[in-house]
């Protein structure tokens, strides 16, 4: 059979590719694809990466096999094989059927990608945790595009998706996913990494001004290769410090250093923030963490339970993730205080332990002492209505859909009762209140962002009641 080389074919389509995404979109994805061989009809390219290879064949493919049908003449295949032995090349827990896999075994699951090992090159970096790590992070639906996106940053920090905000409540593995960025390129490249909170930004500066060492200061956030900062919402009211953090932020852009922040709410809602900061924290990529859906939180339980080498009942699992759904945070810590308590007890943990020593958790979580009222006006301000309208008779979809919300909040937030619940919406039957949440919890399903609604009125609620 006789041999082909479209070698040469594959360097011009790879220079036009380069001209036409610009050089960092180019540097991001195709910097380290391999030409491994040609045969008669196709091509076959290595990657680094699983989630490399897929996110090259979601977005590239078409554009790269139509450039090589020009050049070639007629039409070529393109194969792609992931490169045995490289160091990007790992894998992470798939939940799947409520069994944990592995995704370089299981290449089917596309909800979960392969993800960058870090070598342990280096000494652990000062100011991050040792285990927030991309392994050790668990990827599903509601964090699978912000994953992707930090993966891609870790590979190539400064080049795409800079700045690089990450937002949502507390506990969703913000700081771990930050962290995990930031491991990754200190444990495998050579770039000066920093990590700070707002709050120690803020304390720096502070002592800075006081000691007079404000060129210190600035030397160095301004001048290093990655800044990860924590918890920027601290920096509202605070109008010096926002200046400071402007020119921190440009500084660190214009000479193509990558910036990453989280906060715990888009940057719309930030409040007595300046507007160019405002403006610059949503002119790259924004990601939203969610509450883990119930298949994740159960692979979370279990990554959580081997890496203490216990041995937890799936009934022990399904308690756990089916009284907790708020944040990753208050998951894992059901889970530890359970493991404590039957470690110094010297008894396997049963579900019948779980329930007894996990019932005052389970309670406290459902903040009964949340009003509906205050449910009610959070929801109808947030729609233009009035809290009486969410109470009426009136049935169209403009009240319908809020009322309903109202109803399926209530039942997350509170302990009342659906009958409690329905008299408080101007004394309607507990079926209706019933089915009120069933139809939200449908529209779940089908509309991905409903999700952001709910936790952002959720966090609007929480925000009335400590001031009340």
């Amino acid at each position: 059979m006789a041999e082909f080389d479209y070698g040469g074919f594959w360097n011009e389509t790879l220079c036009q590719m380069r001209t036409e995404l610009g050089e960092e979109e180019f540097s991001a994805w195709f910097s380290d694809i391999k030409y491994l061989r040609s045969e008669e009809t196709s091509v076959v390219i290595g990657f680094p990466s699983g989630f490399h290879r897929d996110r090259i064949k979601t977005r590239y493919q078409n554009n790269i096999r139509a450039k090589l049908k020009k050049l070639v003449g007629r039409e070529i295949a393109l194969e792609f094989e992931v490169i045995p032995g490289s160091k990007t090349e790992t894998s992470v827990p798939v939940q799947k059927n409520n069994t944990t896999t592995n995704a370089a075994a299981d290449d089917s699951d596309r909800s979960h990608e392969n993800i960058p090992a870090s070598l342990p090159q280096k000494k652990q970096h000062p100011h991050m945790r040792d285990d927030y790590t991309f392994e050790k992070y668990i990827i599903g639906e509601n964090n699978n595009f912000a994953a992707n996106a930090a993966i891609a940053i870790s590979r190539n920090p400064g080049t795409a998706y800079n700045p690089f905000l990450i937002y949502g409540g507390v506990g969703l593995g913000k700081t771990h996913l930050m962290q995990a960025i930031g491991n990754y390129i200190h444990e495998n490249s050579d770039h000066k990494v920093i990590y700070v909170t707002s709050e120690d930004f803020l304390n720096e500066y502070v002592q800075a001004i006081r000691e007079k060492e404000m060129p210190t200061f600035k030397n160095k956030f301004r001048y290093t290769d990655v800044l990860l900062i924590d918890d920027i919402q601290f920096f509202q009211e605070k109008e010096q410090i926002q200046e400071e953090f402007f020119h921190t932020f440009n500084t660190l852009l214009n000479a193509k250093k990558q910036l990453v922040m989280t906060c715990d709410r888009p940057p719309s809602e930030l409040k007595k923030f300046s507007d160019r900061l405002i403006s610059r924290f949503e002119q790259n990529l924004r990601v939203d963490l969610q509450p883990p859906r119930y298949e994740v939180r159960c692979a979370i339980l279990k990554s959580t339970a081997e890496n203490r080498g216990v041995a937890i009942p799936d009934e022990v699992i399904d308690l756990i993730s089916k009284n907790i759904s708020s944040n990753i945070r208050d998951l894992i810590g059901a889970l530890k205080t359970l493991i404590s308590y039957t470690e110094i007890m010297g008894q396997p943990v049963t579900l019948e332990i779980a329930q007894q020593k996990l019932r005052d958790i389970f309670a406290s979580r459902r903040q009964a002492n949340l009003s509906i009222e205050i449910i009610q006006k959070v929801v109808a301000d947030f729609y233009s209505l009035s809290s009486n309208d969410l109470k009426g008779k009136k049935r169209n979809q403009k009240i319908a859909y809020p009322r309903q919300l109202s109803m399926y909040i209530c039942r997350e937030m509170t302990d009342f009762s659906t009958t409690e619940i329905g008299e408080a919406f101007g004394g309607r039957d507990h079926t209706t209140v019933m089915h009120s949440i069933d139809k939200i919890q449908g529209l779940l399903i089908t509309d991905p962002s409903l999700d952001s609604t709910i936790e952002n009125i959720k966090r609007q609620i929480k925000e009335l009641s400590a001031k009340m």
